[in-house]
């Protein structure tokens, strides 16, 4: 008698029947699985293939230790005054001369550091969880709730951010809370329409429509489905938006309504130096520079940043 076939025509194996489930062979599973690379592996890779990006992290790496240090790395107090050696030339006992004060302009710009680098972290986190759940809230929910966020978003958009910043520090007390307040309201609206965009987009697709057949609430949806999708994009948007508000934070010191002595930053060192530029030119450039080197370290690190993460930006 001749062996079951397959509807087919095909043989079977002796005593199996066309109705059975077949078994998996090892050909089955001969076929390689190439894993995607974790984000540490994508970084990681980034800096193999992006030296400017190391460099720009060990920039960062070092000024951070500075600030951290400060106390332990300043020559002086940066606030004491020494009679008799205002603006002395750079020497042994000060590194890069002294102020109209006597202070040590070494020290001070040591110390500076903290203050700009916080100014420049503390509101940039702060416009971005504003921009963040805005944009979220305006994405998903869109209708009317999308037009009144987006309509403020464009009336904070279309103001300077500099003139609004100084606006804002000549309404209120010129402090630090108040300096964070102006730089975090200026600068919420860009994050927030880009977490717009991508919510749009990402609201449509079917990971999210089969969270919302099953009953997830919004809420959960947005903060679980939606945002961790929007991070590398917010990552990069991180590392441009410190660097902006270090310099409009320097912008305000330079005007005068920044940070206020007897703290330091170095905006407001530069401002109080430019008038000795040719007396002692290297202390007078020296919080430029340092303004300078952050600035371009930041936006290498998110050039290198968007480069290993974003996927479109692969060839």
């Amino acid at each position: 008698m001749d062996s079951e076939r397959k509807p087919g025509g095909l043989p079977l194996p002796e005593g199996s029947s066309w109705r059975d489930p077949i078994p998996p062979t090892e050909e089955d599973f001969s076929t390689e699985v190439t894993e995607t690379d974790s984000l540490p592996q994508k970084i990681l890779g980034m800096f193999k293939a992006n030296k400017m990006t190391l460099v720009a992290v060990i920039m960062l790496a070092l000024i951070a230790l500075m600030a951290i240090f400060a106390p332990l790395i300043a020559p002086h107090a940066p606030n004491k005054i020494n009679m008799g050696k205002e603006l002395l030339p750079p020497s042994r006992e000060f590194l890069l001369g002294t102020d109209q004060f006597g202070r040590d302009i070494l020290s001070r710009i040591i110390h500076g550091s903290r203050i700009s680098l916080i100014v420049g972290v503390v509101p940039t986190v702060i416009s971005m969880t504003i921009g963040i759940i805005l944009g979220l809230i305006s994405g998903f929910l869109g209708g009317k709730v999308d037009f009144v966020i987006m309509r403020f978003a464009d009336m904070v958009l279309a103001f300077p951010s500099l003139l609004l910043a100084l606006l804002i520090r000549y309404t209120f007390n010129p402090t630090l809370l108040m300096l964070f307040v102006a730089l975090s309201f200026v600068s919420w609206a860009g994050t927030a329409r880009v977490v717009r965009s991508q919510t749009l987009s990402l609201k449509e697709k079917e990971f999210v429509e089969a969270a919302r057949s099953v009953g997830v609430p919004p809420f959960t949806i947005m903060i679980r489905h939606i945002l961790p999708n929007c991070l590398p994009s917010l990552i990069v948007l991180f590392t441009l938006n410190v660097p902006a508000s270090i310099m409009t934070e320097s912008s305000l010191s330079f005007l005068g309504v920044g940070i206020q002595p007897p703290d330091s930053s170095w905006g407001l060192l530069v401002n109080q130096l430019k008038t000795y530029i040719f007396q002692i030119p290297a202390a007078a450039f020296a919080p430029a520079i340092l303004i300078l080197l952050v600035v371009m370290s930041f936006n290498f690190l998110g050039d290198g940043l968007r480069d290993a993460i974003d996927p479109y930006m692969k060839e």
